[in-house]
Formats: C-alpha cells, structure tokens, sequence
C-alpha cells in the first residue's frame, strides 16, 4: 500500500461503539430491535477518499454527519427495507448526502451497507479526468438518485473486492480507481428521485416534534395522549406518521431512544472508572423509567443482557 493508505477491520459488540469506528463521521446509533448487537466495520482510507462496508446484526436509528467538503454515497447490495430520512431506499437507487449536513439511516436486522466518501475536489478532478459532467447543485440537494442496477452491482463488486483481505496489496489503488470510475459513471447517468412530497415533509416533522417533546422532558413517563395533545394530532394520525417515516410505533420508538439514553450514560460511566458510583435506578429514573422492575425487563429484553450485567461487564 502507498503511505496515507489503511485497510482496518472493526467488531463491536456494542451499539454506540460501533457508531464511533467509522473514521472522522458524527454519528449516535441507537438499539431498536431486541437482541444481542454485533457490528463489524472494514474501512479504506487514501488521500481524499474513505470507502467502507458495515455490517450490524440488529435494526439501528443512525444520526450521521459527514466531514465538511464532502460528499457520502451509500450503496445497499441486498434490498432490506432502509430508509434515508424517512424515504425507502429502492432498488438501483444509491443514497448521497453532501458533507456537514446531518441525515438519518434506519437499517433493518441483519444489514449490510456499503460507503463512498470523497472529497468535493477529488471527485472534481476525476470526473474532469474522466470527461464527467457532473449537476452539482443538484447532488447537494439530493438524497436518492436512481442510477439503475446493473451500474450499482458493478460498483459494489469493486468495493468488495477492494476491502477483501485477500485482495493483494499491490492490486488496491486499481480497485480505488475502478470504485471512483463505477461512481461517476453512474453519477453521469443519474436521475434525481423526486423530492419529497409535502405530506411526507409534514409526517417527518411530526415525527420530529415527538421525538424532540419526549427529549426535552426525558424525565417524565411519556404516554400516547401527552404526545397528541402536545403536536395536536389524532391517535391515529401520530400512529401512520411513525409506521411511515420509522417503519415501527411511536411507543417502541421512544422507548428504545430511552433505553439507549440509558445503556450510553451508564456506558459513559463505567468508561470514565465511575461505575462504582454509578446508581442504576438513578439513571433509569431520569430517563423517565419510574417502574425499576419494568425498565430492568424492558432492558434486557432490548440488548440482551440486564443492566447491571452490562455496567460490570464495561468497568
């Protein structure tokens, strides 16, 4: 390999772990489906470029930002139902995100994505290299562009390819080449999903505003009625905006992000030598779980593993 070029695997038995392996990204994962996590990153970096494969075995909410001046192709090689900002991810589309601007992936159980992230002036200078002709301000704004299958089955093969270990070392910038070449070729060709109706626009925010209500007062228990009355909206109409946008109900969403808040802080301790200190009921509490035996079930049921089983298991 040439200096400024690394190759690197990662496992990770813990969610929000595994969202800080990925170099230079912003990001918070959180749990939402039960079960026992396990997550595995093999990343590509050179000058200008990061190329990467994760893999995670439960269903995760990612809040992710890439570095400034960049743009993020997301590519998944088996359609499993994920979701870019609450719009489903359908096949021969490749997701894109223009750097320093948050966006959210929802990816089901048993999920594998694949990642291009290249600096703006990189891919400026090959896609002049290469005769591209390349509507910039329309990739800024972009989320999905369809770019057909066939074009994302080549350019996902090249990216295996490049972060099989077994690939030899001297045939790693050839594949780096063919990932960029595969990339523009179908950035060429792309065609722009359209832009996300008003009524999706609306479902998201309410969404949103939900999920920021039951942030601000994380303290309290957070009932069904409380949210309506709060976003004044029906039962029915919080339910459907939730199913569309996350795929799961208001309810389980919530808790999950609670139960996550509550397994990061104790995380947290346990990682700075507090967990000596460190009163489960406590954080439970402030995290609104009131009934001890309740959350402790709930928990375990979550990540597999009982609270105080994780706290030991951390210090």
């Amino acid at each position: 390999m040439h200096i400024g070029e690394v190759l690197r695997t990662v496992v990770a038995h813990d969610v929000d772990e595994h969202a800080h392996n990925l170099t230079n990204w912003e990001q918070r994962y959180d749990q939402i489906t039960h079960g026992r996590f396990c997550g595995e990153l093999n990343e590509w970096q050179a000058h200008g470029l990061q190329i990467f494969r994760e893999r995670s075995s439960r269903a995760v909410l990612q809040s992710c930002c890439v570095w400034p001046d960049a743009f993020w192709f997301g590519i998944e090689p088996q359609a499993g139902g994920m979701r870019i900002n609450g719009r489903h991810v359908g096949a021969g589309m490749i997701m894109t995100q223009p750097g320093h601007r948050e966006f959210e992936l929802m990816t089901p159980d048993d999920h594998a994505i694949l990642g291009i992230v290249i600096q703006r002036n990189t891919l400026l200078a090959a896609a002049d290299r290469l005769g591209c002709r390349i509507e910039w301000s329309r990739l800024a704004s972009a989320e999905l562009l369809h770019v057909g299958q066939v074009a994302l089955d080549t350019c996902a093969q090249h990216i295996q390819t490049l972060l099989d270990p077994a690939t030899p070392h001297g045939a790693h910038a050839m594949q780096q080449d063919q990932v960029v070449t595969t990339l523009l070729a179908m950035l060429d060709a792309s065609e722009v999903e359209s832009e996300a109706c008003t009524s999706l626009l609306r479902r998201r925010r309410i969404v949103g505003d939900a999920r920021d209500y039951a942030m601000g007062n994380k303290d309290e228990p957070i009932t069904i009625s409380m949210l309506c009355e709060q976003l004044h909206v029906s039962r029915r109409t919080l339910q459907y905006c939730f199913e569309d946008v996350m795929g799961i109900s208001p309810m389980t969403y919530l808790r999950s992000l609670r139960l996550n808040g509550v397994r990061r802080q104790l995380m947290q301790g346990a990682a700075a030598g507090a967990s000596h200190a460190v009163r489960i009921g406590d954080v439970a509490a402030a995290w609104g779980f009131s009934n001890f035996s309740q959350f402790s079930c709930d928990y375990k049921k979550l990540f597999g593993e009982s609270p105080s089983s994780a706290l030991r298991t951390a210090a």
